[in-house]
């Protein structure tokens, strides 16, 4: 299977070249910056990435700056830089979201991508990685290697393919020696180990909210087993698994199963990010004057009650302390939950004749006794407040977290200005399945 070579423009003007074969569930794979050429390592790496194509992966492969056929001049391996590589393909593969597999000094970028972009990464995969520089700085692999680059750049990328990762198919060894040179310039190589010495993404191992697969290889002489136990401690909910075979071969089985089994969990809200639907009754003055008072709120007690046993059956929680007089405001710890509420509000409502606008938004929130408060709650607040009678209307993040999880479509309504709301927030009404 013969992949599309396409370019993507990082937001600083660079091209950055990209792959994409298969069909199936979106994946980008993360070489090492410097170690990557899209058209070649395709070929190179066959052997790993062929099982993971045909109909289970539409699966992604890109060049960063100053390497393969990307713009080979821009040599900057900062992870500012390696971010604006990423988001340039992740913004024109038109993936919302995917795996993202990521291998060794590609593994801190990841992690920082994942943490800044909760809503894009749905499974984490991080291959013989590092939180930070000094997990591999007295390696004595990595101590051989920077004199060896300095000196001679043939020398230098034999000896890293024959015995700095211990290949024992000499064919393989001098295939991946060309690979090397054909990936990059000597001085880009240089830049790109410089740029090592600076990552630590310790501090964000803890905020990863995707499911993480750490898998690390026990022959790998460059970055050490304890590297990646560190990586799955530190990270919640990570599983570590070890192999010892430096093919590779079995790494698309271990993914493959990793994201089939995380199908089938129920997809949470990323780490301090809250959920919360506003269901209000449409026009109640209109309803006071036709039903009398006494009428209408007999009814929206009635209806009240029946929003809150809905909430709560579908994993919701009420906010009992919030007075909106005439509607409920609720939080979910799941994006799916929460449309599926709404859902079953708007149903309610249009049962009981006093029809409901539902809105969703998604983030953080205030928690004060039996309230909440916050940015977020007032924008699903607006936001609800532009639904049509029984419509749910939801965020663009609310979108992202529940488009592949909730079983309904979603219609674009555009990007809406709120008030009280400093930018426009693009939002969508939601449409049950038929």
């Amino acid at each position: 299977m013969e992949p599309q070579i396409q370019y993507a423009k990082t937001s600083d003007g660079v091209s950055i070249a990209y792959a994409m074969a298969g069909e199936g569930r979106p994946l980008i794979n993360m070489q090492p910056p410097g170690f990557t050429h899209a058209e070649l390592g395709w070929d190179l790496f066959a052997e790993i990435w062929q099982p993971m194509l045909g109909k289970k992966y539409r699966a992604v492969t890109y060049d960063s700056r100053g390497s393969g056929l990307s713009d080979r001049s821009a040599v900057d391996f900062s992870m500012e830089a390696m971010i604006r590589d990423l988001e340039a393909v992740v913004e024109r593969s038109g993936f919302e979201s995917f795996v993202l597999a990521s291998w060794a000094t590609a593994v801190p970028i990841a992690v920082t991508y994942a943490v800044a972009h909760p809503e894009r990464v749905s499974h984490l995969i991080l291959i013989d990685g590092f939180a930070t520089f000094s997990d591999f700085a007295q390696s004595p692999v990595y101590k051989a290697g920077v004199p060896l680059l300095d000196a001679d750049w043939v020398i230098f990328t034999e000896t890293f393919a024959q015995v700095l990762w211990t290949w024992a198919d000499p064919e393989v060894r001098l295939q991946y020696a060309e690979f090397m040179r054909a990936c990059c310039e000597p001085e880009a190589m240089r830049a790109a180990w410089k740029s090592w010495e600076s990552r630590d993404v310790t501090a964000l191992l803890s905020s990863v909210a995707a499911p993480t697969l750490i898998v690390h290889n026990k022959n790998n002489r460059f970055f050490p087993v304890d590297a990646g136990q560190r990586l799955a401690a530190a990270v919640p909910n990570a599983r570590l698994t070890l192999i010892d075979d430096m093919t590779y071969a079995a790494v698309p089985n271990l993914i493959d199963a990793f994201v089939g089994e995380g199908q089938q969990r129920e997809p949470a809200l990323p780490s301090g990010m809250t959920a919360i639907l506003f269901a209000d009754i449409v026009d109640s003055t209109a309803l006071t004057e036709r039903l009398g008072d006494a009428g209408f709120r007999a009814k929206a007690r009635d209806l009240d009650g029946s929003l809150r046993g809905i909430i709560r059956d579908s994993g919701g929680t009420p906010i009992e302390g919030k007075l909106l007089g005439d509607g409920v405001l609720a939080v979910f710890t799941s994006a799916r939950q929460a449309i599926e509420a709404a859902l079953g509000c708007g149903r309610s409502g249009d049962d009981a004749g006093l029809p409901l606008h539902l809105g969703l938004h998604a983030g953080d929130v205030i928690r004060e006794e039996n309230n909440v408060y916050g940015g977020a709650v007032n924008i699903a607040s607006r936001i609800s407040g532009l639904s049509a009678p029984g419509e749910v209307l939801v965020s663009e993040t609310v979108r992202s977290l529940a488009r592949t999880s909730a079983g309904v479509r979603f219609e674009d309504r555009g990007q809406q200005v709120l008030k009280g709301v400093g930018e426009a927030v693009r939002v969508w009404a939601v449409v049950e399945a038929e």
